[in-house]
Formats: structure tokens, C-alpha cells, sequence
């Protein structure tokens, strides 16, 4: 798949909202918050300039005319051109279509969970789980506010995508932080044993690992199949 000129998600925006109608930069963020696109696609007024410029360099957009209202500075409207159209309908395409692999915050703490004490992960992430749902309980309430008013779901699609985002996050993490807490999670055992080690003894795990049959026995023989360059 070839590299697109302008990559920013934001410049997706920007076609988008000209697929519409002729706009300045201004009218477009002012649109894009009022439907509330700001929550699917990180809007920065600050770069928004930059990004309409690097479109009308690559030929997506042009501008079509200088307007000034009362004491306003002057705006530039833009439109998009042929070649933005096309532009935006691939773009679409490949983000409908195309799944792509997206590296999450979350995930990357997850790949290190041993490096904190088990009660100090639950901690944290009991610390996330209520910020999701609460996050949840505000998107439940907007849909049901939008539902009522009979707003097409069609326009506010990608609202319920985030919700069900955020609803299977909270599942996974309320599991995960039973089964540490519990110490159900395969290898709980070894966590906890060896951060006991390092509180009592000041033991490190990384030098723990190094002779795990002196400090946790046989019953960790699986320890043996940890790479020595991984301490």
C-alpha cells in the first residue's frame, strides 16, 4: 500500500467536511466539534492551518476566495479539487475495508505487567476501569439523548464503535484484575513470590531469574525456559 502524501487523520477530516460544501479552517473545526467528530479524530486548531496547507500543496484543496466579516481578520475559504475527492473515497476505502494493526498504550503496559507488585497493578488498573465506565456511562447517555430525538443512527455511528470499544476494555481489565488479585492468573504464584523476595530480601526479580531453582524450587521448572539474556 502506497504511502499517502498527507497521512494525518485530521487531513482526513478536512476532505471530508469540504466533500460537503466550500469552508475556511475555522468553520471546518467549528463543524467537526458541533458533531462531535473531535471524538473519533484528534483535533488540534493549532495544526489545522498546517494541514490545509500541506492539502492545497498536494493539490487535495484550493482556494477559492478571501471573505472578512466585520472587524474579523480575512479567511481563506477552501474547496476540495477532483483530486481530493478521489483522495478521500480511497482513503475511506482502506479505512472501512482494511484492518490494520494498531499498537495500544494498554497493551504495551500489559506486555510488562511483572514489573510492578501484583497489588500495585490491581490498583492501577481498578484506577482505569473507573475512568472506562464512566466514560461508558457518558456515551450511553449521549446515544440515548441522540435515540430520543430520533437523530439518524447513521451520523453518530462511529459513537457507538467507540462505546463498544470501551465496554470490551472494561470487560477484559474487571476479569484481569480479579484473576491477579486472586492470583487465578497463570503465574500469579511466581509474580507475587518474587516481588516478596525483592521486598524482604532486596532481591531483584532479574537476579531471581537468574537461579529461579534456588529461590522458587521446582515447582517454577517452567522458569528454566526464560532465555538467559531476558534477565
Amino acid at each position: 500500500m502506497a504511502k499517502r502524501k498527507v497521512a494525518n487523520p485530521l487531513a482526513f477530516a478536512v476532505l471530508g467536511s469540504l466533500s460537503e460544501r466550500p469552508m475556511h479552517p475555522y468553520e471546518i473545526s467549528t463543524m467537526l466539534r458541533a458533531r462531535g467528530k473531535d471524538q473519533s479524530i484528534k483535533l488540534n486548531y493549532g495544526s489545522l492551518y498546517s494541514v490545509v496547507a500541506a492539502l492545497e500543496k498536494n493539490g487535495f484543496v484550493e482556494a477559492r476566495e478571501t471573505i472578512r466579516e466585520g472587524n474579523r481578520p480575512e479567511r481563506t475559504v477552501y474547496e476540495i479539487t477532483e483530486a481530493g475527492r478521489e483522495e478521500f473515497r480511497g482513503w475511506l476505502t482502506e479505512l472501512i475495508g482494511t484492518p490494520t494493526r494498531e499498537f495500544h498504550p494498554l497493551e504495551a503496559g500489559l506486555a510488562y505487567l511483572p514489573g510492578l507488585p501484583p497489588d500495585r497493578v490491581v490498583e492501577l488498573l481498578e484506577q482505569r476501569v473507573k475512568g472506562i465506565d464512566a466514560e461508558i456511562q457518558q456515551f450511553t447517555a449521549m446515544h440515548d439523548q441522540m435515540t430520543s430525538t430520533e437523530f439518524p443512527r447513521l451520523f453518530w455511528v462511529e459513537s457507538e464503535f467507540r462505546l463498544a470499544l470501551l465496554e470490551a476494555e472494561s470487560a477484559y481489565l474487571h476479569r484481569l484484575v480479579e484473576e491477579i488479585r486472586t492470583d487465578a492468573l497463570d503465574g500469579s504464584a511466581f509474580w507475587r513470590k518474587a516481588w516478596q523476595i525483592f521486598e524482604e530480601e532486596g532481591i531483584s526479580p532479574a537476579e531471581q531469574l537468574k537461579d529461579p531453582v534456588k529461590y522458587f524450587g521446582t515447582d517454577f521448572a517452567w522458569l528454566r525456559a526464560i532465555p538467559p539474556e531476558a534477565t
